[in-house]
């Protein structure tokens, strides 16, 4: 995680959208120009084919990702649950019938050495001596010898080893890679907003976040893996467009063109790979495209709108192609991508509510927004206290997984055995569909007899989350009371104790999503909801069944932790497949984020925060509507300004001494008026590639000094160039790794030469004037996705340079203190 301090002036450096206008940069475009006149097949078309051909790559790569992911944790939890489920379903037939055999056949326990008999496939076998069929003995004996080690036949244990093993392989990848713990949603956020995270967009990361958030689904932690799918399309997306890999070293030679080799074009990128995740999350393309729109990317436009859609598009394609192979590609099955199952309407062509229930609908998202709500502070205040105790150490992080994964793993196995009751299996099912029927054999017999019995709390915990979401939304009630269905009490004993965990998990050190977490606490909530309504009524039919709660719950709990209002109701209708539910869930996610805004922000806001990221908001600060504050009152003073033509020695160690990532150059010759800017970047690539001149080149032993003693050596060169041109696409091959003055090694001799800066300068930088009011700035800035503002006065002389980090709330509230003419009483301009 990118953990920054509490000084406002971050480290963190931001993207550069805008490319600088330079002598050489004019000149690559005029070269551009040239080669295409007269041709048909341009540059800027075959550009165009490579965009749309590398967006084709990145949903399908996304894809193939995806499914591996959700393939090997299934597996995983395939192994973990059938080793339990045996030693379960050994010591229950192995006390009943034992009891059975004690009692002599006689009374109640007469009954449950027949209901043992259900097991057998002949009628009623022969006992052994400890009153267990001698065919079953040996079968379940057989079955549990296939495993290497059965914890003294305690399922506990197993389910113990299980769970913390895969909970601590989850950690070891965050302990390589820190930036991939988390969901990666507030990281793709920040980085599509301009902000350069280090690391968050590296094969590495995406190697750790996808392999490690394999095994914290396995680990039966309350997390899910559409959140950091997201984080997974956003650096399939980027390492694809930059065609190159530190990790590897890897430079590949289909990428060796710098056209998509700079920030913007990475960030187009990104926001599509955002888009390309949720669809394979979730089977939403439609959805993913609104998600990366309203949640992510900052900088949208019409041209980017196509290419996500189109990559989302691609990914939803492929996930069909590889899902539906062993039909050999013919009827698909739609079953096989991720849903909520199949929403069926109870009347011929009616809906399965009334029109009035809307208002109960808006109920529950107004009660889904105060329950995330609240779950957003209790996460924000746990995790502040892990920033001041736990996450500076990596060792620290791995024992709080370690102890969160004991903690998980005894709730989910004593909540269950505090049920301790056994629910009857539904024996009348022959109106029922295919689905329901799957969701009755999908019911876990946890301590009960199976085939028989089930116990409704471990039917919520002991199975995958979208398998119990499901249960909670079609599991179907019948005859008058709720006894054949999941209880209100099993529900609330479920609920709380599950968003409890998720609130607590969320932010250690495993990659983890929040989406399905917060959908199967909400279908829980929504289910008992449902129930308490049904009891007022007494059954007889007046409201919606308890599934159409359920749906409307866990929107509404999500949407109370997101804030998300129109791509969450796409994803969810693509996810029920039934357009009947598009009101309510507007209603309901309307209400759940109004509600939840009264109180606080989202949870991915609240994280972006917490670690002090520059995170520049869509709108202007409220501190600055209620007060009137000019540039000249935000802008840093502390600007560091180089001569069009500089020396080396100053160059070097300005560069040297400061961290600035850009440069004013002003005239001298005019009264320092602004000439341009030099990034620090094209400094250090230049002074790396020894672009100067020797001193004899520029004076020849004469001066011209100006009125103030200074010597203008633009001046005295005037047209004439020091030293060969260094290229614009040679400076810019090295995106994003470029030198840094430590790379540079200057020889004897060299701090005397001097460094013509005009052919690489930004003649045409972006400048406000002082006394530009905060809004019109902030607007400016942001916008046009700026990563500095050169403010000038009525001269054009530069006063102040202003960043992100100057637009922030807390450093407008710094800014009231300062008068109108601050920058006045601070030593008046700036140091050249």
């Amino acid at each position: 995680e990118v953990l920054l301090g509490n000084n406002r002036k971050s480290t963190l450096q931001s993207h550069n959208y805008e490319p600088d206008e330079s002598e050489v940069w004019r000149a690559y475009v005029a070269q551009q120009h040239f080669s295409n006149r007269g041709q048909w097949w341009t540059t800027g078309k075959l550009r165009a084919l490579k965009r749309w051909g590398l967006t084709l790559v990145v949903g399908i790569l996304q894809a193939i990702i995806a499914v591996t992911c959700n393939v090997a944790s299934r597996k995983l939890g395939e192994v973990k649950y059938d080793h339990v489920y045996d030693l379960l379903e050994f010591n229950t037939m192995s006390g009943s019938a034992m009891q059975a055999g004690a009692s002599g056949g006689s009374g109640s326990n007469a009954g449950a050495a027949e209901d043992y008999s259900y097991y057998t496939a002949d009628g009623y076998l022969d006992m052994n001596q400890d009153g267990i069929p001698d065919s079953e003995q040996d079968e379940e004996e057989s079955i549990l010898s296939e495993y290497w080690f059965n914890f003294w036949n305690s399922p506990f244990l197993a389910f113990f080893f299980y769970q913390t093993t895969f909970a601590l392989a989850a950690s070891l990848f965050v302990y390589i890679e820190p930036v991939a713990g988390g969901s990666g949603i507030p990281e793709v956020k920040c980085f599509l907003n301009g902000i350069d995270l280090p690391r968050i967009v590296r094969l590495k990361t995406l190697l750790c976040k996808v392999v490690g958030v394999t095994f914290s689904v396995a680990a039966g932690l309350p997390v899910g893996k559409e959140g950091p799918m997201v984080h997974s399309g956003a650096v399939v997306a980027a390492g694809i467009s930059q065609g190159r890999t530190k990790f590897w070293g890897v430079d590949t030679s289909f990428s060796k063109f710098s056209d998509f080799r700079n920030d913007r074009e990475k960030r187009d990128f990104v926001a599509c790979g955002a888009a390309a995740g949720v669809a394979s999350a979730f089977g939403a393309p439609v959805g993913g495209v609104l998600f990366s729109l309203e949640e992510g990317a900052s900088y949208w436009s019409t041209k980017l709108t196509w290419r996500a859609f189109f990559c989302a598009m691609v990914t939803l394609g492929t996930l069909f192609t590889i899902r539906n192979q062993d039909s050999q590609w013919g009827q698909a099955s739609v079953g096989k991508l991720f849903s909520f199952g199949e929403f069926t309407s109870i009347g011929d062509g009616s809906s399965n509510f009334s029109v009035w229930e809307l208002a109960l609908f808006v109920l529950i998202g107004c009660l889904g927004g105060l329950i995330g709500a609240c779950f957003n502070a209790g996460n924000e205040r746990l995790t502040i206290w892990r920033m001041k105790n736990v996450n500076f150490s990596k060792k620290r992080r791995v024992v709080e997984v370690l102890v969160m994964s004991i903690l998980v793993t005894t709730v989910s196995f004593a909540m269950p055995l505090l049920w301790g009751r056994c629910t009857e299996l539904p024996t009348d099912m022959q109106d029922w569909t295919n689905q329901e029927k799957e969701l009755v054999g999908n019911l876990v017999p946890f301590n009960c007899i199976p085939g028989k019995e089930y116990n409704e709390v471990a039917s919520l915990y002991f199975c995958e989350a979208d398998v119990a979401i499901r249960q909670l939304f079609h599991f179907r009630e019948t005859g008058e009371t709720d006894s054949s269905t999941f209880s209100s009490a099993a529900l609330f004993l479920f609920f709380i104790p599950y968003i409890t965990l998720a609130s607590f998990v969320y932010g250690i050190a495993i990659p983890s999503g929040l989406f399905v977490p917060s959908l199967l606490a909400g279908a829980a909530f929504g289910r008992l909801f449902g129930h308490l309504l049904h009891k007022l009524d007494h059954t007889s039919g007046t409201f919606a069944d308890s599934g159409t709660y359920a749906l409307m719950g866990a929107a509404a709990v999500l949407g109370g932790m997101a804030r998300m209002t129109i791509s969450l109701t796409v994803i969810l209708l693509e996810a029920t497949g039934n357009m009947q539910y598009v009101l309510p869930l507007m209603m309901t996610l309307m209400a759940a984020r109004f509600t939840g805004n009264v109180f606080n922000e989202g949870l991915y806001d609240i994280h972006i925060h917490l670690k002090h990221i520059p995170f520049l908001e869509p709108e202007v600060p409220t501190i600055a509507e209620r007060h009137e504050i000019v540039a000249g009152q935000v802008m840093s003073t502390e600007v560091k300004c180089l001569r069009p033509v500089e020396r080396v020695s100053i160059v070097y160690d300005l560069l040297k001494s400061v961290s600035h990532g850009n440069f004013p150059i002003v005239d001298t010759a005019s009264s320092g008026t602004l000439y341009g800017t030099a990034s620090r970047s094209m400094l250090c690539t230049l002074l790396q590639r020894r672009a100067f001149g020797q001193p004899h080149d520029v004076n020849n032993g004469h001066y011209h000094s100006n009125s103030d003693g200074s010597v203008d050596y633009a001046e005295l060169l005037g047209p004439k160039r020091l030293s060969p041109l260094v290229q614009w696409d040679t400076i810019e091959r090295v995106y994003p790794r470029y030198p840094t003055i430590d790379d540079v090694q200057l020889r004897p001799g060299d701090r005397n030469c001097w460094l013509d800066l005009r052919p690489y300068a930004n003649t045409a930088p972006y400048t406000i004037n002082e006394t530009a009011s905060i809004q019109r700035t902030y607007r400016l800035f942001r916008t046009l996705g700026l990563r500095f503002l050169c403010v000038v006065n009525h001269n054009n002389q530069v006063v102040g340079i202003i960043t992100r980090a100057d637009l922030l709330p807390e450093s407008l509230s710094d800014s009231i203190m300062r008068g109108r003419n601050a920058h006045m009483t601070q030593g008046g301009g700036v140091s050249t």
